[in-house]
C-alpha cells in the first residue's frame, strides 16, 4: 500500500472500498462457477445422455446419401457428360438436339412430354454401346472431373457411419454404373442408380422401369431396407433438393445438405438437421453447374439417363 501514501485519508478510504468490492464480486463469481459446474455435474448424472449419433454397432441402421449437390459439387452426369464429349463419344447432330431439349427443361420445367423426349434422346445416343466401354471411361472421368468435386464434409458425414460399422449407399437418379463407380471410389458400400437395359453387354436403348427420382427413391430405399434387414426409424438419408424429401421422411434421422430453398423451409418446419457445406455466391446458385461450354453441358445432359443395364 505504500504506493498509495500520497491519497488523502478520504481518498484512501474509497479506494479501498473499490479493492474490497472487487475482491467480493470476484470471490462471488468463483463461488457461483463452482456451484454452477456441482449442479451441472449432478444434473448430468441424473439425466442419460443423448446416445451419439451415429450409434455404433447398430447393425439395423444405414445410411442413404443422394449424390449431386449433396456429395458432389454441381451434377454428376453434368461432369461425366464433358468427358464423353471430350471422347468425342456424342455426334455435334445429336448434342443439338439435346442441347434445345435442355434448354427447354430449365425454361419450363419437368414438363412430362418433354422429360419423355429428352430421356429418349439420351437412351437413342448410348444405344449400341458397350457398358464395359462406358465402365472403363467412367472410371477416367472420374479421375479428371470428379474427385476434386466431393464436399469434404459431406464426405466426413458418410465415414462416420462407416467408422460405426454401417452401411452407406448413393441413392441417385444418374446411372448406375456411374454411381457406382463413385461409390466405390469412395469407400461407400454401393449405390442404387437409374438402370438403362443391356442385352449381351450392349445398350438397347430402352430403360428398366423409369428413371431414380422423387418417389421412385424412397421406394428403393423401402425395398433395399426390406432386403437388409434394416430398421428405418434408425436409418439417416442425406439429400440437398426437396425432391427428395420422400426419401428423407422415411427415416428417422433426416440431413438437408447444402439444401435448395423448399427443402431448407420443409427441413426447418420439422426440425430437420441441417448442414451446408457451399459458400454464400454457390449457395445463392444451387442446382447450377459451373459452366465449361454449351458442347459439355449439352453431353452431360445428353448423358442424364443414359448409362444403366439389366443384368442376366
Amino acid at each position: 500500500m505504500a504506493a498509495l501514501g500520497w491519497i488523502t485519508p478520504r481518498r484512501r478510504s474509497a479506494t479501498a472500498r473499490s479493492v474490497l468490492a472487487g475482491e467480493a464480486a470476484a470471490e462471488a463469481a468463483r463461488k457461483t462457477a463452482q456451484e454452477s459446474a456441482a449442479e451441472s455435474a449432478e444434473g448430468a448424472a441424473r439425466q442419460p445422455s443423448e446416445p451419439d449419433f451415429p450409434v455404433v454397432g447398430d447393425v439395423h441402421a444405414a445410411a442413404f446419401f443422394d449424390l449431386d449437390n449433396t456429395v458432389m459439387q454441381g451434377a454428376s452426369l453434368f461432369h461425366f457428360g464433358r468427358g464423353l464429349y471430350k471422347r468425342r463419344f456424342f455426334q455435334k447432330r445429336e448434342l443439338a438436339r439435346f442441347a434445345w431439349q435442355q434448354v427447354w427443361f430449365r425454361l419450363a420445367g419437368e414438363d412430362a412430354e418433354h422429360m419423355q423426349d429428352a430421356r429418349d434422346s439420351a437412351l437413342s445416343i448410348v444405344k449400341g454401346h458397350r457398358v464395359s466401354e462406358l465402365m472403363t471411361i467412367g472410371e477416367e472421368i472420374y479421375d479428371e472431373y470428379m474427385a476434386e468435386r466431393i464436399w469434404p464434409g459431406t464426405r466426413a458425414l458418410a465415414q462416420a457411419h462407416l467408422d460405426a460399422g454401417q452401411k452407406v449407399w448413393l441413392v441417385t437418379a444418374a446411372p448406375v454404373e456411374a454411381a457406382t463407380i463413385i461409390a466405390r471410389r469412395l469407400g461407400l458400400t454401393g449405390a442404387l442408380g437409374t438402370v438403362a437395359e443391356s442385352i449381351g453387354g450392349v445398350y438397347t436403348g430402352k430403360l428398366v422401369g423409369e428413371p431414380l427420382h422423387g418417389p421412385a427413391k424412397a421406394e428403393a430405399v423401402r425395398a433395399l431396407a426390406a432386403a437388409e434387414g434394416l430398421d428405418l426409424s434408425r436409418c439417416a438419408a442425406y439429400s440437398d433438393s426437396a425432391n427428395d424429401i420422400p426419401m428423407l421422411s422415411l427415416v428417422g434421422h433426416p440431413y438437408a445438405v447444402n439444401p435448395d430453398s423448399r427443402l431448407r423451409k420443409h427441413a426447418r418446419e420439422r426440425g430437420w438437421r441441417l448442414r451446408d457445406y457451399r459458400t454464400g455466391r454457390k449457395a445463392a446458385k444451387v442446382g447450377i453447374p459451373a459452366a465449361a461450354g454449351v458442347g459439355a453441358l449439352a453431353g452431360g445432359a445428353a448423358a442424364a439417363v443414359a448409362l444403366h443395364r439389366r443384368r442376366h
